[in-house]
């Protein structure tokens, strides 16, 4: 399992310490110091079958700041990739990447649920 965090972020020490106390084992990736590319992020959004806005961080202050709520629906999927690929501080976290599973974000029961 590849688990992305920002280390900071509050919901991603849950996601951790929750995978730690349920026994996971994972290689830990810093989403600023190592961002994920648009390759990756692509990859990811083919396997996950979410809509790609479920990969922007929407309550990030960048996502705020660049005025994406507006920019994102004329955007064509392969800029959104890129804009991803752009900055760590976009992208919704935690990501955890098991196989073709991919988890955004973090809530115990479905990670209980898809993690099985």
């Amino acid at each position: 399992m590849l688990f992305i965090e920002y280390p900071k972020c509050t919901t991603c020490k849950k996601a951790k310490k929750w995978l730690d106390d349920n026994g996971f084992s994972y290689t830990d990736r810093h989403i600023v110091e190592e961002n994920p590319t648009a390759d990756e992020i692509k990859e990811w959004h083919r396997k996950s079958g979410f809509e790609l806005k479920k990969f922007f961080n929407t309550s990030g202050l960048l996502y705020k700041s660049m005025n994406l709520k507006e920019k994102l629906p004329t955007m064509s999927d392969e800029e959104k990739y890129e804009l991803l690929g752009s900055n760590g501080m976009l992208v919704k976290r935690p990501v955890l990447i098991d196989g073709d599973k991919i988890l955004l974000g973090f809530k115990a029961e479905k990670w209980k649920e898809q993690l099985r």
